[in-house]
């Protein structure tokens, strides 16, 4: 098993790698073709501007690729934050197009209490919208959020919501794409088994 950290320019890679090399998986953070194609499990990280991220990825050349590996190859991916909204087909915080693997965008946050902070930043438990091996051991879990923007898919395509003075979609998948709004490598132990869990999901 071999975890490829997609390396755009725009992330906290270095987090999530300590994160896999501590639950004793092989990881690499790369832009390389090579390596992506030798990876049994991508992830794609992500902090920053919606347009910032999808330039970056087109500047890198990494868009053929990963559409290869996990549309064609059916490898399975994890998007985190802004990683997970560049998965949708656009968001409301810049002109450019997502990557489209699942449909939908993300908002910013109107919220009606305004005495809640945007960006949500801060520890909040997910609630499971339907069973999935990813979720696995994780009920009444929280995890670490900082964000600014939630992202709006199909019914079908949610795996977590979390309430933040309304709820809003913290988790989603479709097929072997994954996505979570919250931070799994600042998440301490939950984080740590959400990556277990992913990685032992198959291709």
């Amino acid at each position: 098993m071999k975890v490829a950290i997609i390396d755009y320019g725009l992330s906290n890679s270095n987090s999530v790698l300590n994160m896999i090399k501590w639950i004793g998986v092989d990881g690499i953070i790369t832009s390389n073709v090579g390596e992506i194609q030798k990876a049994t499990h991508l992830i794609l990280p992500g902090v920053g501007a919606f347009d910032s991220g999808m330039e970056n990825l087109e500047k890198s050349n990494l868009i053929d690729i990963l559409n290869e590996e996990v549309l064609v190859n059916k490898k399975p991916i994890m998007g985190i934050c802004l990683g997970m909204q560049l998965l949708l087909n656009g968001s409301e915080e810049g002109a450019k197009k997502g990557l489209g693997w699942i449909e939908g965008s993300s908002r910013k946050f109107i919220l009606k209490n305004k005495d809640l902070k945007i960006p949500h930043m801060g520890w909040n438990y997910i609630n499971f919208q339907k069973e999935d091996a990813a979720l696995n051991s994780l009920e009444g879990s929280k995890f670490y959020f900082v964000h600014s923007y939630f992202v709006e898919v199909k019914k079908e395509n949610i795996l977590t919501t979390t309430k933040y003075g309304e709820d809003f979609v913290s988790g989603i998948r479709k097929e072997n794409i994954y996505g979570f709004q919250f931070h799994p490598e600042k998440s301490h132990k939950y984080g740590m088994q959400l990556f277990e869990n992913f990685l032992g999901i198959k291709s």
